[in-house]
């Protein structure tokens, strides 16, 4: 036995190494599951943080729409004129008109820049005058049956992202008109933007459109600006890319403008792309509603397509074509 040695020395020692190297180990452990369930508790705070925000914008959205439907939607006072005494028609004397060379016609490339029909003046309305003094960027009223009745703004085109109507804001947004779209004369093309909520706020239900039964349901749809009272008929349901490498790429410019071919090769583009198949004609001189939404992937986008219903045509009629359409 060596001096000073004491039997089962070596042995209580390495047990005591083995507890103290054991003590750091389970404190250690300890820390990582109180961090862990800090870390879980705060994702929990902010989680119900963000439904309750979602919650409370998405009831902030609602009570703003039901304040401007209202106010929308209240009786407007149609002035009557005052007859007036027209007067005795002058004879005027005949003149034989003179023989002229007719020209021969030059096909058009452009479309020319129109007046609005009974408002040459471009003469806001009552209804729309009450609307624009909560907010003068109200332009117009979008209505769809079961759907949408909603105000459409206009300022730049990321001023609405993230307010309301009354500017306040929001996540859901406004509904708003193209940015570049001039409303002092008539557009062939209104392009009116909304976000893809899954509360079915704003666009997030014109994946709706998506359903043939549900489309020949809705085919139809009101836009009224403040200049003049609109109804399209839908043509088009696709979702199309903002990327010019993607199959689907569509350029929306084409449709924003007066040049007749472009307008043509666009109105093609859309129909091809469509989900279905719709027998209703397209010219490049109708004035164009498309609503454009984003989805999942932030360059696609789905897109509602309609035209103005021409001037003796029926709704029923075009109800017929619609009840015809099919999938591709």
């Amino acid at each position: 036995m060596q001096r000073g040695h004491i039997p089962g020395q070596n042995q209580t020692s390495r047990k005591k190494q083995r507890k103290y190297a054991y003590m750091p180990t389970v404190e250690k452990r300890r820390r990582n599951m109180l961090l862990c369930a800090i870390l879980l508790g705060c994702v929990m705070v902010f989680s119900a943080w963000q439904l309750i925000s979602y919650a409370v914008d998405y009831f902030a959205a609602q009570r703003a729409s039901n304040e401007l439907r209202e106010l929308y939607y209240e009786p407007t006072e149609v002035p009557t004129a005052s007859p007036t005494p027209s007067p005795a028609p002058t004879p005027t004397p005949t003149l034989e008109p003179e023989a002229t060379p007719t020209p021969s016609p030059t096909p058009a490339t452009h479309l020319e820049a129109l007046r609005y029909p009974g408002n040459p003046y471009s003469v806001i309305s009552s209804r729309f005058q009450k609307l624009r003094r909560q907010n003068g960027d109200i332009v117009g009223w979008l209505s769809i049956r079961d759907m949408l009745d909603e105000a459409v703004v206009q300022r730049d085109n990321t001023y609405y992202l993230r307010r309301d109507y009354r500017g306040y804001h929001n996540v859901n947004g406004a509904l708003f008109l193209d940015e570049s779209i001039n409303l002092k004369s008539r557009p062939y093309t209104l392009l009116i933007y909304g976000h893809n909520m899954k509360t079915g706020a704003m666009f997030g239900n014109l994946r709706n459109y998506e359903n043939l039964h549900y489309y020949q349901k809705n085919p139809f749809v009101t836009f009224d600006t403040m200049y003049e009272e609109g109804r399209y008929v839908i043509f088009a349901i696709t979702e199309l890319s903002t990327n010019s490498k993607d199959y689907n790429y569509f350029s929306f410019g084409r449709l924003n403008t007066n040049h007749i071919a472009w307008r043509s090769e666009a109105i093609s583009d859309l129909k091809s792309h469509s989900v279905f198949l719709v027998d209703i004609d397209v010219q490049p001189d109708d004035q164009l509603l498309l609503l454009i939404t984003c989805v999942d992937d932030e360059e696609e986008r789905r897109v509602v397509a309609a035209r103005r219903v021409r001037e003796g045509e029926t709704e029923e009629a075009l109800q017929r074509k619609v009840n015809s359409a099919r999938k591709w």
